[in-house]
């Protein structure tokens, strides 16, 4: 029996053999040399469809004035004559090119976060250096004339004393005095709004008073 299976299994073997070198022999047989032409297809551009036509116009209807046979119609046109020489004057009219812009002024502040100081001090410096400055006016001294005149100004970015009012004065002598002797002060050091120099207004009021 063992030597029936070995005989078997050397024909199965041996069928195996000779059906693979024969089919290999078979296929190199058949190798040709194949050249496959591509195939070019044409490319085609779609026309977009055309636009609708546009609607007809709507008909319009023109009126005609009847006239009359013996209304005569004057129809020659009258031409001013354009020819111009060397005596020919030519008025020119001025026209307005509009108002001129008007620079806004800077805005002015009562209260900022840093206000203004006078050589480092606080407002009594400046009173104390008015009392020292001032000329009390002799036509009012003579007159027996004294009071508070009320004085606005303005410390601008620089520190200058600009736009100097009296608000409330007494009388028109000590009105000057007050208003020369602020525009002579000394600059100031400007006020400042988040760090900024600002314009800061004050009023400030300077006695007159005879002794």
């Amino acid at each position: 029996m063992e030597l029936g299976y070995v005989i078997a299994l050397a024909l199965v073997l041996a069928a195996f053999e000779w059906t693979s070198s024969d089919k290999a022999a078979q296929d190199l047989g058949q190798l040709e040399e194949v050249n496959l032409a591509e195939e070019m297809i044409p490319i085609t551009r779609q026309k977009p469809p055309e636009p609708p036509p546009p609607p007809p116009p709507a008909q319009q209807t023109e009126s005609f004035e009847v006239v009359d046979d013996d209304v005569e119609i004057e129809d020659e046109l009258i031409l001013d004559d354009t020819e111009a020489d060397q005596n020919t004057q030519v008025e020119i009219v001025e026209f307005d090119m509009g108002e001129e812009e008007v620079e806004e002024e800077p805005e002015v502040f009562y209260v900022v976060e840093d206000m203004p100081t006078f050589k480092g001090k606080n407002k009594d410096a400046f009173r104390t250096w008015i009392q020292q400055n001032l000329e009390y006016p002799q036509v009012a001294a003579e007159n027996g004339i004294s009071g508070r005149v009320f004085v606005s100004f303005v410390v601008d970015e620089n520190g200058n004393i600009i736009n100097v009012q009296v608000v409330r004065g007494v009388d028109p002598s000590l009105d000057r005095e007050a208003v020369r002797v602020v525009k002579n002060s000394p600059k100031w050091e400007p006020g400042k709004q988040r760090g900024r120099p600002v314009r800061v207004s004050f009023t400030f009021p300077i006695v007159f008073q005879l002794q």
